[in-house]
């Protein structure tokens, strides 16, 4: 995918496999950007690289993380449709991003941003509005990895992915479950039996085999989440 941006510099016409040609505005409030597809488990950007785009979901989900230097993986967020990340205090990315399952981003020069915000004052607003929010995640975050229980934040985890999924109730897992663990700080099998736990209580529902979740009893996932 790096590649692929580089390319974009320096060529008329970019790979169609990950570059979707002639990338329009998502809408009169937003600037043109770079239109890219991403696989399964393909990389955007790693830790260290030189952060010279910054990125908006268009669909699908992206996971940022941290590899620790005994190989265990800290997923610090889950980026969905709508959410912007990639801009960085610093001249380096401080983790690496890699797409969850399929997913279309949109890459914005980081160089152009004052220009963008300038005339596009809608984007502006979506970009502060982004980095606000996930300012507010990492905050809560940090909170739910030092000093709630395992059962404390799988019910916070679903509330959240809920709220931001815009459903009520009812919503597929964009992750897998190892996925949540690096997340949570759990392991898998305490993520699945917490989840079991959660259903045996009737505060949701699981489908067999499946990501599908039903929030049964928002109330009591609050009440954990208190």
């Amino acid at each position: 995918m790096r590649a692929a941006l580089a390319t974009v510099a320096t060529a008329k016409t970019p790979p169609a496999a990950v570059i979707m040609q002639g990338a329009a505005p998502r809408s009169a409030n937003e600037p043109q950007g770079v239109s890219l597809r991403l696989a399964k488990g393909e990389e955007l950007f790693a830790e260290g690289e030189t952060a010279e785009y910054f990125y908006k979901i268009i669909s699908g989900t992206v996971r940022t993380y941290k590899l620790l230097s005994d190989g265990r993986r800290q997923i610090d967020a889950f980026h969905l449709a709508g959410d912007i990340f990639g801009i960085e205090a610093g001249a380096e990315h401080r983790f690496s991003a890699e797409a969850v399952g399929n997913a279309t981003v949109v890459a914005y020069r980081r160089s152009g941003l004052d220009r963008l915000t300038r005339e596009h004052p809608g984007f502006g607003q979506q970009v502060m509005s982004s980095m606000m929010r996930s300012l507010e995640r990492a905050q809560d975050h940090m909170l739910l990895l030092g000093r709630k229980t395992a059962q404390e934040k799988i019910a916070t985890f679903l509330l959240d992915l809920a709220e931001r999924l815009h459903e009520h109730d009812h919503f597929e897992l964009p992750m897998l479950r190892s996925d949540i663990a690096d997340h949570l700080g759990l392991t898998i099998e305490t993520v699945s039996r917490m989840l079991a736990e959660l259903a045996r209580k009737g505060l949701i529902e699981l489908a067999a085999g499946g990501r599908s979740v039903v929030l049964s009893n928002k109330a009591g996932l609050r009440f954990l989440n208190a």
